[in-house]
């Protein structure tokens, strides 16, 4: 082994290991303290009589919080660190997730769900050009792939814990819903001032790396910021101008209206199909269910298309996957087969995330990546607000049928899509044009 391939082994292998399991752990609570209002609402409407438009408002408003504020605080982070900002981001998203475990009324849960979108707008976008500073494009697939885990990962553990403490925990005379905002709101603070010592910025920063190590992984991703930048726009104004950036964002947005359709509204669609006496507890071991099919999907999509490269024939197959679970979700009329076609549906959504945002960043050039990740990541997240809303104003037949068809018209979006690679982006093993 000579010495570069040396140091390229042990620089992977340092950076792997020392950030990719954090970000995982960061990403997790952020998407158990976004979703845990799917879980509130088995008790939560009812003691403050909310009715299915009303909650699929409530879920939808934390993303129109998150588009606005977006954009602006990816800006931010590239300025400051990622650590400062990150840490910013995570403490006062805890804060606001265990004051909604005292809210009184719709009117308090619609503010406090905004201002939750808000404080946690830029902190995906933000990991996702976080990583761009650590990996090459050539890890870049399994670096997300780690990222994406937190959505099953987080399925699967906040799907029994929310439901047990809404069961079990009663103190002082508060609901276990209550008690599930704030006890789930608590990890975030912590985790929050752990940022401030444990994240470092950039490579450069990095005493666990060796000299030889950081000088290796700053050339390499050098070179690949120059090679961007001979085939994607260099300037945000340009890169505005670029169709490549909508397609993307109404992809995503259509992908995004899915994920979190189902996301919010999973415990309530079994328990309407469920009988009577179906425990809170049964309700979330059911909904762990389609989470479970998402870890492989993940690890699949983005350790293989990372190995062939070839994002957009993954990323086909799927979206084919989850239009046709959405269909078989219209149309099914018990618990069991409701949970076996959520977790078709989640195999193709869960496959769609652990790619696509390794593919998105190969549009964007150094300059360019901080604005253009969080835009197009701020109008998908329309799509957070979109999809909780269909399926709470649209009967379930209809409202799946209607989702269906919007991920049919982001495929055909994605057809039209092409990116273009340098060829000294070639010679690592890329495509020149897919």
């Amino acid at each position: 082994m000579n010495d570069i391939s040396r140091i390229e082994k042990s620089t992977l292998r340092k950076t792997m290991t020392r950030i990719l399991p954090f970000v995982l752990i960061l990403y997790t609570i952020a998407y158990l303290d976004r979703v845990n209002l799917g879980f509130a609402a088995l008790e939560m409407n009812a003691d403050l009589a909310l009715s299915a438009e009303v909650f699929g408002l409530l879920s939808g408003i934390f993303f129109i919080g998150y588009f606005f504020f977006e954009v602006p605080s990816n800006m931010i982070m590239h300025k400051v660190g990622a650590k400062v900002w990150i840490a910013r981001i995570m403490i006062s998203w805890g804060i606001l997730v265990i004051l909604t475990g005292f809210a009184q009324s719709a009117t308090h849960l619609y503010i406090l769900r905004f201002l939750l979108g808000v404080a946690e707008a830029g902190f995906f976008p933000g990991i996702i050009l976080y990583l761009t500073y650590w990996f090459r494009s050539r890890e870049r697939g399994k670096a997300t792939a780690v990222l994406l885990l937190a959505l099953p990962i987080g399925g699967l553990i906040g799907a029994p814990l929310s439901a047990w403490i809404i069961d079990n925990v009663v103190w002082f005379n508060l609901q276990g819903w209550r008690w599930m905002f704030i006890l789930e709101g608590i990890p975030a603070i912590i985790l929050g001032v752990v940022v401030v010592f444990y994240l470092v910025n950039r490579p450069k920063e990095a005493k666990w790396l060796t000299t030889e190590e950081k000088d290796w992984l700053e050339g390499e991703l050098k070179e690949e910021r120059r090679a961007s930048e001979k085939v994607n726009k260099v300037s945000k104004k340009e890169m505005l101008k670029d169709s490549k950036v909508w397609k993307l964002a109404f992809f995503y947005f259509a992908g995004y209206t899915g994920i979190y359709g189902l996301s919010f509204w999973i415990p309530t669609i079994i328990k309407n199909l469920s009988v009577v006496d179906t425990t809170n507890m049964q309700i979330g071991w059911l909904a762990m269910i389609p989470s479970l099919v998402g870890i492989p999907a993940i690890i699949f999509t983005g350790w293989n298309t990372d190995r062939t490269d070839t994002y957009k024939s993954h990323l086909i197959v799927c979206l084919i996957i989850a239009i046709l679970g959405f269909i078989g979700c219209g149309f099914v009329t018990t618990p069991l087969s409701m949970v076996a076609m959520l977790t078709i549906t989640s195999a193709g959504l869960y496959g769609f995330t652990g790619c696509f945002f390794a593919y998105m960043t190969f549009f964007f050039t150094e300059s360019t990546a901080p604005v253009g990740i969080a835009l197009v990541n701020s109008f998908a997240a329309l799509g957070g607000f979109v999809g909780p809303m269909i399926l709470g104003s649209l009967t379930l037949t209809s409202g799946m049928l209607l989702i269906a068809a919007l991920l049919f018209t982001g495929l055909l979006t994605l057809l039209t899509l092409k990116q273009v690679r340098d060829n000294s982006v070639v010679k690592m093993g890329a495509l020149e044009i897919e």
